[in-house]
């Protein structure tokens, strides 16, 4: 692929920035999240922001950027994070998920950059950045612009919220502008309508009050590795449909229409399948694939452990067994209601001989973008633009909580304008990000202010 200099140099200063470990769930990264606040901060002074600023939270900081023409115009506030998640296992990597280095891919002929944070959010956020330094040169900014870009997204954006409600008058905009998601591929770009919610919780299942010997004590205390895992295996029916009582009570169930409508967006079973190694998929009955991984709600053990997991052997009966356990939620779906409701039936079914604790760590609300918002149809016709075919509208899989949240005690919608796609390994092993990608996102994040504001006027 070849670049002017000016990509050459946004792709050099996107490197410099991966190399930064902003791990925010690991406390010894906590000085290299604090270096990521401040590159930011440098990097949006350097675009010719007005104001920028790091702002200290009871975690890690937030950096708040601006600029400011006038009060008459409208504003855009964009999101985004610079944390990443912790790049375990190593072992697992290609190459050191801190050193970042550009490969051919099938899927990225021009280039791939492999690091971790590469789309998740850094490639994707830092796009936003360097589309206001295009638009600041080419004099084409015709509203003002705000950057809220936080440090604990991967860790719940514990204390975002509570920023959000002390500056509603420093955050006060328009319209919010997010790339955190995908899109469909690089031939067929889409749009993120939806997200669903969270419900993120902990297990711990405890027998005895010390490991026992295996041998002495076998056959007359119960296991607590296998006591949870029969009561996870009794949170799913043969149907695959979640068995807690009350779970499915507010579900939004779609038309038929609007689930024919989805089924209208490109996807080879075979090609799915054979991205990810598996020779069949599992889900919930009566859904196809895509439905089950966007508009309807799931339950998945995300880590297990206990007992002794060390070289060699060491025969015990553990004291006590650990899982993690998420819920994706779809609209209607309260996170804390379905916390209490899995937290109660989860005790419920724990036979004797065992206690148990459930911690809820998380949660978020689903969230959904009406497409006749005058904002999502500037970033459908942006698409069209540069990619030169019609996005299709999708409701993602996964979450991000804040959005619903900035709705709330903001008043705005959030468009979702993505450009990763689903093989980019985000949270995994060898998350990567193409070049295509990155700096069609710079072409294509323009295109949509110049709608947006001509899309203004003509409603105003």
């Amino acid at each position: 692929m070849t670049l002017t200099k000016d990509q050459k140099r946004y792709l050099e200063q996107w490197m410099a920035f991966l190399k930064i470990p902003s791990v925010s769930a690991d406390p010894k990264y906590k000085d290299d999240v604090a270096k990521a606040a401040e590159w930011v901060k440098s990097a949006l002074v350097e675009v010719g922001c007005n104001n920028a600023e790091i702002i200290p939270t009871p975690g890690h900081p937030i950096v708040y950027g601006e600029h400011f023409i006038d009060q008459n115009l409208p504003t855009v506030l964009v999101y985004g994070h610079y944390d990443v998640q912790p790049p375990d296992p190593i072992d697992l990597w290609d190459s050191p998920p801190f050193d970042p280095i550009i490969k051919n891919t099938e899927l990225h002929p021009q280039g791939a950059v492999f690091a971790r944070g590469a789309c998740d959010d850094k490639g994707q956020m830092f796009m936003h950045i360097k589309a206001f330094e295009v638009m600041k040169k080419k004099n084409l900014l015709g509203c003002n612009i705000k950057f809220m870009i936080e440090g604990e997204e991967e860790v719940g954006s514990d204390n975002l919220e509570d920023f959000v409600k002390k500056n509603k008058s420093k955050l006060n905009c328009d319209v919010i502008l997010i790339s955190d998601t995908g899109m469909i591929s690089n031939e067929q770009p889409s749009v993120s309508t939806g997200l669903r919610g969270l419900s993120y919780m902990e297990v711990t299942v405890t027998g005895p009050n010390r490991d026992l010997h295996s041998g002495l004590y076998g056959g007359s205390v119960a296991n607590p590795i296998n006591i949870l895992c029969q009561m996870i295996a009794k949170l799913h029916d043969d149907q695959k449909r979640i068995t807690i009582p009350g779970f499915y009570d507010k579900v939004e169930e779609l038309s038929q229409n609007e689930r024919n409508a989805m089924s209208e967006a490109p996807f080879s079973l075979d090609e799915f399948k054979g991205s990810i190694g598996i020779n069949e998929v599992v889900g919930e009955q009566g859904y196809s694939n895509e439905e089950r991984r966007s508009i309807r709600p799931t339950l998945d053990v995300n880590g297990i452990w206990g007992g002794y997991t060390g070289e060699g052997a060491k025969t015990v009966i553990p004291s006590k067994a650990h899982a993690k356990i998420s819920m994706r939620l779809v609209p209607n779906q309260d996170w804390n209601e379905i916390s209490e409701l899995f937290s109660s039936h989860f005790k419920s079914i724990a036979p004797e001989g065992v206690t148990v604790e459930v911690q809820t760590h998380h949660g978020g609300f689903a969230y959904v973008t009406p497409t006749d918002n005058l904002a999502y149809q500037a970033a459908h016709q942006a698409y069209l633009d540069t990619f030169g075919v019609k996005p299709i509208p999708c409701r993602g899989g996964g979450s991000i909580p804040i959005v619903p949240m900035f709705e709330n005690e903001l008043g705005v919608k959030s468009i979702l304008m993505g450009f990763g796609l689903d093989s980019d390994a985000i949270h995994s092993p060898n998350e990567h990000y193409g070049l295509f990608n990155f700096f069609r996102g710079i072409d294509t994040i323009p295109k949509f202010y110049e709608h947006y504001i001509k899309l203004r006027k003509q409603n105003s």
